[in-house]
């Protein structure tokens, strides 16, 4: 009788455990790991050719990043948050690197090591890190080969929300501030105060020319009531700071600092602060050069605060993108351009030009699917123009073609297509390119941003350019590149196709299906000045005859010289 009672008893004890076991809670479930880094924005200390940071974080294995041939070289990757990150995947291309860190950081400053290695295989890595940043970076001190680095793909797994994470918001825009002074001349118009917190980033606060170029200098933001700060971005005007603080103040008067460096880098900086106050100031107190100091923007992110929110940003384009706009330029030969699609650009041309841009007179369809832009000699009566070399006479010899979108299409972001066809001649200038849709309220160049898709010199067609201009970069020293068609062809030998695949990270230029430059927003931000062009803008076709660029004709320019357009397209 007592080995059954024991195997009940047992019996019994094991359903009473069982039944307590399921009486527990669950144990909570861990965030999934996601891919964190794929489509953010990519920088690198140097790039070979058109091998861009970008390329590495695309997510497409037969696109890859490269870096010129020396050590130390580095990616990093702006993941947008805080993150806690789990896990990184480095797919090697066949030159990489054997001495290497991972680093992460909150202000992509100071660096955080969270693996490293002196005999790194190459191929594909999978790596398993812990750590927290917002900015994740490969850093190489020791090539494999006598190349340089090159990734396929360079990807972060983790999970968003870390400390300083989802939850911080810009509390700054619209807020009201106030500076120790402002500039308001013709260099500077009505820079005040207001113009940091605006989050347009073409227009700047400075201090005043007059009383403003001294030390200390310093500018300060109302958030409208208590706030947690975790983190400041100053995109600076060439006049920048060498020595500054952030400050935080309860009443705008007492002020504790929260962040100091002696050696500001000017361009963007993100800062990493923590600290609590309803008023924010940035605090200059060496100047970088012998002007003031002026910021494009001061973002403040944290929580709390009374904050306006701010106008939602433009969508990127859909993967694939659909057609939303198109001219084939079919039509009866003589047709002129639809009017419900271009309107004409008539008069006179800037940068010194020497034709004038008739009503369409110079644009038609030649039946066969193609629109003709017309340069012709003759003269306008009545008109002016700088004096033309081959006549002596500044009333304007030649006619040709302006037209745009302005008034019937205007777009953020998408695959901009045009296939074309130029012509050949000493003071010949096609060109296909987009304006910021604000130019047309009142904005003057080059503030409201000017995209350069395609521009040739007809002195020299073996060449054509893709630029931005932008207040910070513009005229000769816009940022763009040249580049050529492969062999001894030239651009008037036949059509080509040029396209700018433009969306929150930049712009990717390609002709003929061959990319041919990439401009990567954050990476201009941090080298060059702010990145404006994240809003509207429209279209235009036109043959400019002379001008600063170009140079004049002469006597060999042939004359009419036509511009062909076989179609123009909009993807978004």
């Amino acid at each position: 009788m007592q080995g059954p009672l024991r195997r009940f008893s047992s019996f019994l004890a094991l359903a009473a455990a069982l039944l307590a076991f399921l009486a527990l809670p669950a144990p909570s479930a861990q965030a999934a790991e996601v891919l964190l880094s794929q489509g953010k924005p990519a920088t690198s200390s140097s790039t070979e050719g058109d091998f861009s940071a970008r390329s590495a974080v695309d997510g497409d294995p037969g696109t890859r990043w490269s870096s010129t041939f020396a050590d130390p070289q580095w990616i990093q990757i702006d993941l947008g948050a805080s993150a806690e990150i789990s896990r990184v995947v480095l797919d090697w291309e066949a030159a990489y690197g054997t001495a290497f860190r991972i680093e992460v950081s909150s202000d992509a400053e100071r660096w955080t090591v969270v693996h490293q290695t002196a005999a790194g295989p190459g191929g594909t890595e999978n790596l398993a890190i812990s750590g927290t940043g917002r900015y994740v970076r490969m850093y190489g001190t020791q090539r494999a080969t006598a190349y340089g680095y090159s990734l396929w793909e360079f990807q972060v797994y983790g999970t968003a929300g870390g400390p300083g994470g989802d939850a911080a918001r810009l509390l700054s825009y619209g807020r009201p501030g106030t500076a120790s002074s402002s500039q308001s001349d013709q260099n500077c118009w009505e820079c005040t105060p207001a113009r940091a917190f605006d989050r347009d980033p073409a227009s700047r606060w400075s201090t005043s020319s007059t009383t403003g170029w001294t030390d200390p200098g310093w500018i300060s933001v109302d958030l409208g009531a208590p706030a947690q700060i975790d983190k400041v971005v100053l995109q600076w005007d060439p006049a920048y700071a060498k020595s500054f603080q952030i400050q935080v103040s309860s009443n705008g008067a007492d002020w504790t600092p929260i962040y100091s460096t002696t050696s500001g880098t000017g361009f963007k900086q993100t800062l990493a602060v923590s600290g609590t106050g309803r008023y924010v100031r940035m605090y200059g107190t060496q100047r970088a050069t012998p002007y003031g100091y002026s910021l494009w923007e001061f973002q403040v992110y944290g929580t709390g605060g009374d904050p306006i929110p701010a106008p939602p940003l433009p969508s990127d384009p859909a993967n694939p993108p659909r057609l939303v706009w198109s001219d084939d330029f079919d039509g009866a030969a003589g047709g002129r351009p639809d009017s419900a699609k271009w309107r004409a650009d008539p008069g006179t041309g800037p940068n010194n030009e020497l034709e004038y841009y008739t009503d369409h007179r110079n644009a038609a369809l030649d039946g066969a699917g193609h629109l003709v832009l017309e340069a012709r000699k003759e003269v306008t009566a009545g008109s002016s123009c700088p004096r033309d070399p081959l006549s002596g006479s500044t009333t304007c010899q030649y006619t040709s073609a302006r037209m745009n979108t302005g008034a019937t299409f205007q777009f953020t972001y998408g695959r901009v297509e045009a296939r074309i066809k130029v012509p050949k001649g000493n003071g010949l200038w096609p060109a296909f390119w987009m304006m910021g849709g604000d130019f047309l309220t009142g904005r003057p160049w080059p503030y409201n941003g000017e995209i350069d898709i395609m521009e040739i010199l007809g002195k020299d067609v073996k060449t054509a350019y893709s630029t931005v201009h932008a207040p910070a970069y513009n005229g000769g020293g816009g940022i763009g590149a040249p580049y050529t068609l492969p062999g001894n062809a030239d651009f008037s030998d036949d059509f080509h196709t040029w396209v700018a695949d433009w969306n929150s990270r930049g712009i990717t230029y390609s002709l003929d299906g061959r990319t041919v430059l990439t401009l990567d927003k954050a990476q201009v931000e941090q080298t060059r000045g702010p990145w404006i062009f994240d809003h509207p803008h429209y279209l235009i076709l036109n043959l400019a005859v002379g001008g600063d660029w170009p140079g004049p004709t002469d006597a060999g320019t042939p004359f009419p010289a036509k511009m062909l357009v076989d179609h123009v397209r909009v993807y978004q």
